[in-house]
């Protein structure tokens, strides 16, 4: 009975281990490779932005979460970075397509413009190098609507 007992128990340890293997990742697959590591031949940076949070919208607030794949967002700026492996960079935000806009170095994954008027507006974030040069196809356009009843009181 005492190797019966030992014997499921080795099934089910061994059954448990395949199991976790098989569904971890390495940090390499979801975080991306080493910034110690150069890339040869990366593959080109690519912006992925989501629809604005609605809860956000109605008290006049956009909120939307991005994320980049090949490319890390820190704040370091000017060509001398432009040779940086892995490759850098940050986005550019423009409200409304006003002459001005901003640059986001922060990588926290949410864009944030608050205090926006009610009726249609649009963000355009752009993923861009060190030396502010936009990545080609990598300008997201996000057009929404705040409604009537949003809050601006932020």
């Amino acid at each position: 009975m005492a190797a019966i007992k030992t014997v499921a128990a080795v099934a089910a340890s061994m059954a448990a281990l395949l199991t976790t293997s098989a569904v971890a990742q390495s940090a390499r697959e979801i975080r991306g490779p080493s910034p110690y590591e150069a890339i040869a031949n990366e593959p080109a940076p690519r912006l992925i932005v989501d629809p604005p949070l609605p809860g956000a919208l109605a008290e006049g607030v956009f909120q939307a979460q991005y994320r980049v794949e090949n490319l890390r967002i820190v704040p370091v700026f000017g060509a001398g970075a432009l040779q940086a492996s892995p490759r850098i960079g940050h986005l550019h935000v423009i409200v409304d397509d006003l002459p001005w806009w901003w640059a986001d170095a922060s990588d926290n994954n949410t864009v944030d413009v608050a205090g926006l008027p009610p009726g249609p507006h649009k963000v355009t974030i752009q993923l861009v190098n060190a030396d502010h040069g936009i990545f080609p196809g990598q300008v997201v356009v996000v057009p929404f609507v705040v409604p009537e009843h949003a809050g601006t009181h932020h």
